[in-house]
Parts: C-alpha cells; structure tokens; sequence
C-alpha cells in the first residue's frame, strides 16, 4: 500500500483498496468509497470525508482479518487481510523494584484503580486526523525494548510489552508522534510513572510512560513535533528510557511499524 494513501481522492462506488497481508501489531489503513458502512471485529469504524478507514491487529492475531464494507448504491463486500504471524523473542528484564513485580494487595488495589482511569481513556476517541500523518519519533535513540517480546522481570514471566523502550538521557524532551489531543497526564502512575496518553482520532493512541516531567494536562491539543515531556525513569524502570506505546482503542499495536510507514 503506497504512502499517501490516507490521502488519496475519495473512492469511485465499487473502489476498496486494503493491503492483501499485513504482520501481527499492524496498524491497517484502508479505502472505501466515502459513506460506506465498514465493520470489523464487530465494531463498526468510522470512515473519513475522503474514504479512509483504520484499524489495529493484536499481536496475537491469526488468520485472516476481514472487513465487511457496504458501499452507498452497492452491494456489500467481504475483504480478508491475511495475518503473517512474528517471531516474539524473550527479554530479561533485572534490576526493577519487587514491589512492581510481586505488588502486595494495597498495591494491587492502587495498580487496578490507575489501570481503570487508562482503560477508560482510550474507550472513545475523536475524529482528528492525526493518525493519517507520517509519524515521526519522539525522541531518538537506541531500542532497548521492542513491542510483543515476551518480558521476565528479575526471573518472574511478565506480560507481553506492550511498546517500544527507546533509551536517552533523563530530560531529553518527548515530541508528539502526531496531532492529537491529551486525554490523560498522570505524573506518578505506579507502574507506569509519569504518564501521557494522546488520542490521534478514529481510535488511535500514544501513550508515553516513566516521564520525568509532563507540559501538557488533559484535553491540550498538540500538534505534530511539540514538546508534552521529559524523559525519565519513574514507575517501573531500571534507567531513563521512554516507554512508547500505541493502540487502536484496546488493541496494542507496535509503533516501529507506524514509523515504517512513513518512511
């Protein structure tokens, strides 16, 4: 699928244009006719003016993804986007505090609660048009962490990560990837630090973790390139580094294909 295609002339009637497969924690750009109505997973998407529509494949999708659009004055059609799965390495992480490996009860209660103001956060989004842009990095530096590697936490198994870790000094200012607006800025989340959580529109999110520092409050609009942070090491880090995730409402999806996309 080229480049510009979030861009491209609206669809003639009968024109859907979607990427024939796609990997495990893809964010997927498709074309529709303008007014279709599009439905994927259950879940009806949005379509722009122009005839875009966008949606996320968890990282343990499989299979096929399949769209069912039903254009103005046409039938409706069934578009399947095959899955090519990943390899999903493990990652040793040592050194973290136990109380974020092991959390005794009161901690468990606290981690819920700030899970729940996150959940909550990504639930609805906006029609921005921030996901259409050529992402950018918010900061540069070495990956120390890369999005689905299966995580160990001083010997425990963890979760899957749920981003990428890009490593830089303590301070380094943190760039919006891409217009949006803030819809949550914690600066002492237990597991998570300092955190910022920015909705791109039509269900596509930031979220930037263990910041040391937050310039922007709920409900900011950013644009491309402005500065909402700083890096730190605050939450669940063993060193400064920022945490950069991205979803398309629940599902987590890797940022480095985002890039990848623009490049």
């Amino acid at each position: 699928m080229c480049a510009s295609l979030a861009w491209a002339e609206p669809a003639a009637d009968s024109e859907i244009v979607v990427p024939a497969h796609v990997q495990q924690g893809a964010l997927v750009y498709a074309r529709v006719p303008p007014d279709s109505r599009v439905t994927y997973d259950g879940r009806r998407l949005d379509v722009t003016d122009y005839g875009t529509v966008v949606f996320g494949i968890g990282r343990d999708a499989s299979g096929n993804a399949r769209l069912h659009v039903a254009p103005p004055r046409a039938a409706e059609r069934v578009v399947d986007v095959e899955i090519r799965p990943r390899d999903w390495p493990i990652e040793r992480v040592n050194g973290v505090p136990p109380k974020t490996v092991s959390p005794p009860p009161d901690i468990a209660r606290r981690i819920a609660r700030e899970q729940r103001k996150v959940t909550a956060a990504r639930a609805s989004t906006t029609h921005g048009l921030g996901f259409a842009e050529h992402f950018i990095w918010p900061v540069r530096g070495r990956i120390s962490g890369r999005f689905g590697n299966q995580r160990v936490y001083n010997g425990t198994p963890g979760s899957a990560h749920s981003g990428m870790d890009i490593a830089v000094s303590k301070g380094t200012p943190v760039k919006a990837p891409a217009a949006g607006t803030v819809v949550l800025a914690e600066p002492d989340m237990y597991l998570t630090g300092g955190t910022i959580l920015i909705d791109h529109g039509y269900g596509v999110g930031s979220n930037f973790l263990h910041l040391s520092k937050l310039d922007v409050a709920v409900g900011d609009t950013v644009t491309q390139g402005d500065i909402i942070g700083e890096v730190g090491a605050t939450g669940r880090a063993t060193g400064p580094h920022l945490h950069w995730g991205m979803t398309w409402f629940s599902t987590r999806i890797d940022p480095l294909l985002v890039l990848k996309r623009g490049s």
